[in-house]
Order: structure tokens, then sequence, then C-alpha cells
């Protein structure tokens, strides 16, 4: 019966058997469609010269074309924002990537599910706070005379320039990246184990495992999918270093090492006005985290994981 039912007969019953959830995924769609697709027809800009009275579309091409990428790779200061971006990144990647993952297996492994899931609640609620208001409570903190520098102070030690000084100003930002966001990856984990086959454990305890047993051998084999999507979708924003927390946390100071695509971009594009400069550099963004994607996805594949396509 499946055979004889054409391209349109099958799209007509999976509406009439699914239309509940079509008409639920309605709102989500127009939302895309306004704010993603058709913004997107806007790319064209890093390609013209931009004349406001002629507008986005009526505006002629540069000469040669692609005259604002070149401009943007001929900058030194393009390749400076480059690094800092690739480096603040990377370091995010590699501290802050694992850790909701190791806290997901310890909360799966407490006795005390009461416990558990009251420090789940306090762990998550950093995730739903404006950076807005998270970077004003770290300037009252660790600024310079913050609490903990009044309290270094007091007790006869030096103080810490967290943000005013490179080193311990990147500390503070992953730090803060992590402590914000451990809450929200540590759900999508433990949402993941609970899908694991409970009969799994059973058996690793009739063999004689212990708990360490049944997080090497069954949790951990149990959420790689999941640790292999988050990765690739990590991997594809190495580009985005974090807009928010950035620019309500820098300073003229720690540019050279704070100043990233980012900010880079908000500075060309908005306040100096240069929106084709600006365009060409989030297509620029864009172009390598699309390639980031497919190449990570394809790595992933090879090395026995399901990737995302």
């Amino acid at each position: 019966m499946e055979k004889k039912l054409g391209k349109k007969g099958k799209i007509k019953r999976a509406a009439q058997r699914y239309w509940q959830y079509y008409i639920l995924f309605l709102p989500c769609a127009v939302l895309f469609i306004l704010f993603s697709y058709i913004p997107m027809g806007g790319i064209i800009l890093a390609f013209k010269e931009y004349i406001p009275r002629l507008g986005v579309y009526g505006s002629p091409l540069a000469d040669p074309f692609y005259r604002h990428f070149l401009k943007l790779f001929e900058d030194a200061y393009f390749w400076t924002v480059l690094k800092n971006t690739l480096v603040l990144s990377g370091l995010r990647l590699a501290i802050g990537f694992f850790f909701p993952v190791l806290l997901a297996l310890l909360f799966n492994e407490l006795k005390f599910k009461a416990f558990g899931k009251t420090v789940q609640t306090v762990l998550f609620i950093p995730y739903f706070i404006s950076w807005v208001v998270l970077a004003g409570i770290l300037k009252q903190v660790f600024g310079n005379d913050g609490f903990v520098n009044s309290a270094l102070t007091a007790m006869g030690g030096n103080g810490v320039k967290f943000l005013t000084q490179g080193g311990p100003f990147l500390a503070l930002v992953i730090l803060s990246e992590i402590w914000k966001g451990c809450g929200y990856g540590m759900i999508i984990y433990l949402a993941a184990i609970t899908s694991i086959d409970r009969g799994l454990y059973e058996a690793v305890e009739i063999d004689g495992g212990n708990r360490l047993h049944k997080m090497i051998y069954i949790t951990l084999p149990g959420i790689s999918g999941t640790i292999a999507v988050q990765f690739i979708l990590s991997l594809s924003g190495i580009l985005n270093g974090g807009f928010d927390q950035i620019f309500n946390l820098y300073s003229v100071p720690v540019y050279d090492v704070a100043d990233i695509l980012d900010t880079y971009l908000y500075r060309v594009g908005l306040a100096e006005g240069k929106v084709e400069l600006g365009t060409a550099l989030g297509l620029f963004k864009s172009a390598i985290g699309f390639c980031l994607v497919v190449f990570s996805n394809k790595i992933t594949k090879k090395l026995g994981g399901n990737g995302i396509w």
C-alpha cells in the first residue's frame, strides 16, 4: 500500500495524521522565515557599494565584486581579532565542553535524587540570567575595587586585575562562561542518559561490575551520539566568540586579547556605518562555520559516530 502512494499522497496522509504537530511547529517556522531566511537576502551587500537612497538591491556592484573581502583581509587588525577569537573559543571548547558531561555523569550516580534535583536547579538558574546583569555582578565582585581584591588586600596580598589584564581576564571569561552554561549542558546529557536501557546496567551488576564500570561501558557509550552532535555544533560556532559576554566585560586595556570578530563587526558595521564590510565579515564567519560543520560531521562518522546527517 505504501508503494502505491505517490509523493503528494504521502505528504497528504502525513498532514492528516500529524496535523497537531504541524500546527505546533507553525509559529517556529514563521519565526525562522521572518528572522533567519528573509534577512539572508542582505548577504548581497557584501558584494555591493551600498548607497542608502538606492537601497540594498539598487546599489551598484563593487569593483571588483570581492573588494570588501580584500579590504577585510588586508587589514592587519582583522587577523589580530581573528586570532583572539580562535584562542578564546578554543579555550572554551577545550576546557568547558566536557564539564557538563562530567557533571551529568556524576549527577546520574547520586543516590539521593531529591538533593540532585535541587543542585540541578541551582546550577541551571545562571543560564537564564542576561550577560548584562552577570557582567555587572562580575565587575562588582572581581573589579579592581571589588570584593575579591578588597579581601586579598585586607589579608596582606596583592590585588589581581581581573578586568584590565589579559591573562586574568581570559580566565574570568572562560570560568564565568562555564558557570553560566554548565547547567543547561548537563540537562541535555541527563536527558540522553534517561533513554539508556536500564537492563544494560542490570547486566553489568550481574557480571560483578561496579558504578565505575557502568559509567565507562554503559553511560558514556550511550550518550556518545549526543556528545558528538554537541561537539559538532560547538565547533561550527568557533568564530562566535560570545559577543554579549565580551562586550559587557571588556575594556581598552584588554583589547589585545579580548577584542573578537563579533565586537570588531559591531564597531565596523554599526558604529562606523560600514555595512558592506560588516556583511562581508558576517558572510566569512558563516562560510567558515558551514565548512567546520561538514568537516566535523564527516570525521565523526568516520570514527564510528552518527553525526548530524
